[in-house]
C-alpha cells in the first residue's frame, strides 16, 4: 500500500471513528512511521485523561506529563504547533522532570501535535518511536491534518459524554430555541466555510468552554452578539524542525 493511500484510508477511518466508537489511534499508526500513539485531552474544560493509547508505552508518556505538568503534549498545544523531537536523547534542555522520569527506557524519537477547534484548546496528540529519527515534511502535513480531524473526534467524545442538561422552563425539544440552534449553525456553517455537522460542534463546544447553554450561545450568534469568524483561530501552519 502507498503512502497515499495508507493516509486516505487513515483519514477514512478517522472520521468515521465517533460513529464507530473505534479507536483514534490506529489511523495515526497506519499512516505514519511511529511505534505508537496516545490521544489526550488537557486543562480545562475537559480535564487532563488519556482518550486512547496504542500500548502501555504510550499511556506511559501520557500520564508522566499528566502527573508532571510538563512534556512535549503540554508545549504543542500552548504554541498550536507541532512538537518535534527526533532525539530524545540529545534533547538535554526541555522537560528535565518528563525526561528524568521516562529513565533509560525512554523512546528515541517523541511528536506532539495539538488538537484545538477554533478558540477552544482540546488536547494533544503524542507519538513515539522507539529509534531516533525524524518525520519528513509531508508526515508533518499529514500528521497535523489527521489531528485536526481527531480534534473534533475527541470534542464529539467529550460532548457526548457530558450529562444531558434537564430543559429549561418553557423550553420544548420542538419550540423556538431548537430553531434558533439551527438558525445559528446555519449562520456558523457561512460564517466559518465549515458543514453543518462541525458548525453545531463548533457552537457545542463554545457554549461548554463558557458554561453557558447550547440555546443562549445560538440565540447571541442569531443576534449577531456573538461572530464565531473572531474565535475561529486555528493551530498555526506546521512548520517542521529538525531537533
Amino acid at each position: 500500500m502507498s503512502d497515499r493511500q495508507a493516509f486516505g484510508g487513515a483519514v477514512a477511518a478517522l472520521s468515521s471513528a465517533f460513529e464507530r466508537r473505534a479507536s483514534l489511534c490506529g489511523p495515526f499508526l497506519r499512516a505514519l512511521p511511529v511505534t505508537g500513539a496516545a490521544i489526550s485531552t488537557l486543562g480545562p474544560p475537559f480535564g487532563s485523561e488519556t482518550v486512547c493509547a496504542s500500548d502501555p508505552a504510550a499511556a506511559r508518556i501520557d500520564e508522566l506529563q499528566f502527573d508532571l505538568g510538563e512534556g512535549p503534549c503540554w508545549d504543542a498545544l500552548a504554541t498550536r504547533r507541532p512538537v518535534l523531537t527526533a532525539d530524545l536523547q540529545r534533547e538535554g534542555t526541555r522537560w528535565p522532570l518528563f525526561r528524568e522520569a521516562l529513565g533509560p527506557a525512554r523512546p528515541g524519537a517523541l511528536f506532539a501535535f495539538p488538537l484545538a477547534l477554533g478558540s477552544l484548546n482540546i488536547g494533544a496528540v503524542d507519538l513515539y518511536s522507539r529509534r531516533p529519527g525524524a518525520l519528513t515534511k509531508a508526515q508533518v502535513v499529514d500528521a497535523s491534518a489527521l489531528s485536526g480531524i481527531c480534534a473534533r473526534q475527541v470534542l464529539r467524545r467529550s460532548l457526548a459524554d457530558l450529562p444531558v442538561p434537564e430543559p429549561e422552563d418553557g423550553e420544548s425539544g420542538h419550540g423556538f430555541s431548537r430553531r434558533e440552534v439551527h438558525q445559528a449553525t446555519g449562520m456558523v456553517l457561512a460564517q466559518l466555510s465549515v458543514n453543518a455537522a462541525d458548525a453545531l460542534l463548533v457552537i457545542n463546544g463554545y457554549a461548554f468552554a463558557r458554561g453557558r447553554t447550547v440555546r443562549e450561545v445560538a440565540a447571541d450568534i442569531v443576534a449577531r452578539r456573538i461572530d464565531l469568524r473572531s474565535e475561529w483561530t486555528g493551530p498555526a501552519e506546521p512548520l517542521p524542525e529538525s531537533l
